[in-house]
This record gives structure tokens, C-alpha cells and sequence, in this order.
């Protein structure tokens, strides 16, 4: 595969935001993408964590330039580490490897791009230090790459993803998918749509297929959605954490009072999301009273809560 970067703000500087673009077969080419650079980036020697933001459906990478002060208040405030943001243009392709293998966006971004990305830039390469935000269509990408590939990212925040409250594709009513059209679905799940590659697509149903992978990775999730969803995404955010929960994967859950899907609720919530992550960049001391609890309770335990 031949690759090229074009970047349009040059030398790289503290605190820049730059466009690039890398040539790709697996996907309509060239790859847009933009990069957000911390303070510091010039002359420290790094590697600083990776950070692929997700837009949701409509979006392209421009998303991040939106995004940029939320990133630098918490920087600038020593909440979030310091690390290199990527955002790339993905259409409306929910992030996926089309059915009729058209289109390869699973593929191109947890694979080749981000190996173009760590020869690019100076970031980390390890899992702990590869990190997954991504909101609405974005929240559903981060799910789907967080739970296929644990071994590649260490920690994902999904915002008021775009999933549907169900494992399988029979059991998902009109009113949890009224604003896809038959045609988009049919472009990338097949024609006729293929429910067993839906349901081998689907986050919850990943978390149940990979569960001891994903357990055996830690792999850290964030899970956020308004309970005024304007498109009922909180009842599958929902059912996302009721199956996280059941399966005893662990993770954050945030049903936020008053929310909806846009609106003055979305920075405080992306804030938040961002300080789950950096906390995982920068794992906290054992807590000592806890522990003194746990050990106290768990002689009267033992009898009601087998392992």
C-alpha cells in the first residue's frame, strides 16, 4: 500500500492543528484526516498517547477543529495528559468493512492508518497508550473497535452511540432505527441485508462474543447517553450497559438527567469523557479504606455472592 501525507502547516508546532491525507485502496481515497498536537509536541521527545475522535454521521474530520478548545482546556488545566488526536473523514459509513467489501473502513482504520500515523507522528504504539472517543456514529465505531480488537486500544469513551438495543437483527424495532433508510442499511450490511452480519457487527453482541478477550486485555470503557435522546439512543446505551453489566465487564455508565442527542449538555459530557480517559493514562494508587472494607464484608459475603 502506498502511502502519502500531505501536510498543510509545516513545521510541525506546539499546539497545531494539521490537515493530512493518506492515499488508501480499501476505502473511497485519498483518507482525510486532521491531527491535534499538544503543547510541547515540537520539542519534547515523546511518545505521546494516540487518540483516534470519531466523528458522528454527517461529520468529517473538521469535527476536531470544533472540538480543539475542550482538548487544550483540559490540557492547559492538567486534567488530560498530554497526547496526539486524530480525526478522520469517514462519510456515513458507520465506520465498518461494507458487506459487499466495497468499502473497508474497519480495516484501513485499525490497521494501515494507524501504522501511518505512528511512523508520522511521534505516539505510542502500545494498546495502554491507544485511546478510542468517538460520539453518536462515532460512539458506535469506538464500541465495535474497542470490543473487536482490545489487544489495539486500551480504553474507549462512546458517546450516545448509534447501536441498537438489541443482539439480534429480529429483534430491532422500527422506532430504534427510524432515521437510517432501508438504502443506507442495505448499502453497507448487504442486499438483501444480512442479519448474522449485522449481529457480527454489533457492539453488544461483541461484548458477549469476546468477553474473556476483552477481560483478559482490561480493556476500559466509558459509556455516556442523554435520557431525552431526540433518537432514543439512551434505551440502547442502556441495553449496552445492562449487557456490559451482565456479562461482569467492567466499565462507566452515565445516563445524563435532561440531556439530548445535541445541545449544551454535549461539551460538559465530552469533558467528562476525556477525564475517564486521561485517568486510565494514569492509573490511581490502590485505595486503602476500600480495600479495608472489602476484606471486612467478605466473611458475611461468602454464603450470597459465589464466584
Amino acid at each position: 500500500m502506498r502511502w502519502l501525507l500531505l501536510l498543510l502547516a509545516a513545521p510541525l508546532l506546539a499546539g497545531d492543528l494539521v490537515d493530512g491525507e493518506m492515499e488508501t485502496r480499501l476505502v473511497p481515497g485519498p483518507l482525510k484526516y486532521s491531527v491535534l498536537l499538544p503543547e510541547g509536541y515540537a520539542s519534547e521527545s515523546g511518545p505521546f498517547p494516540l487518540m483516534l475522535n470519531l466523528h458522528g454521521g454527517g461529520g468529517t474530520r473538521d469535527s476536531l477543529g470544533r472540538m480543539r478548545k475542550s482538548f487544550e482546556d483540559l490540557w492547559a488545566n492538567g486534567v488530560l495528559p498530554k497526547m496526539v488526536i486524530v480525526t478522520p473523514s469517514a462519510e456515513r459509513s458507520f465506520y465498518m468493512d461494507y458487506k459487499d467489501g466495497s468499502q473497508k473502513w474497519e480495516t484501513l482504520l485499525t490497521g494501515p492508518f494507524l501504522d501511518h500515523l505512528r511512523a508520522k507522528f511521534k505516539v505510542r504504539k502500545d494498546a495502554q497508550g491507544t485511546l478510542l472517543l468517538g460520539i453518536s456514529m462515532g460512539g458506535m465505531g469506538v464500541l465495535r473497535f474497542g470490543l473487536k480488537y482490545p489487544q489495539i486500544f486500551g480504553a474507549l469513551a462512546a458517546l450516545e452511540p448509534g447501536i441498537e438495543p438489541a443482539l439480534h437483527w429480529k429483534d430491532v424495532l422500527p422506532r430504534h432505527r427510524f432515521w437510517r433508510s432501508d438504502a443506507l442499511l442495505a448499502t453497507i450490511y448487504g442486499k438483501p441485508f444480512d442479519g448474522a452480519f449485522w449481529e457480527a457487527n454489533n457492539p453488544p453482541s461483541l461484548a458477549l462474543a469476546n468477553r474473556e478477550k476483552i477481560l483478559s486485555a482490561g480493556l476500559k470503557i466509558y459509556l455516556d447517553c442523554g435520557d431525552q435522546d431526540a433518537f432514543g439512543l439512551d434505551e440502547a446505551t442502556e441495553f449496552m450497559h445492562q449487557t456490559l453489566w451482565k456479562a461482569k465487564i467492567a466499565h462507566e455508565y452515565h445516563l445524563v438527567n435532561g440531556a439530548d442527542h445535541v445541545g449544551r449538555s454535549i461539551g460538559p459530557r465530552v469533558r467528562e469523557a476525556l477525564e475517564f480517559l486521561g485517568k486510565t493514562l494514569t492509573p490511581q494508587p490502590p485505595d486503602v479504606e476500600a480495600e479495608r472494607l472489602r476484606r471486612a464484608l467478605a466473611p458475611m459475603k461468602k454464603d450470597y455472592f459465589p464466584k
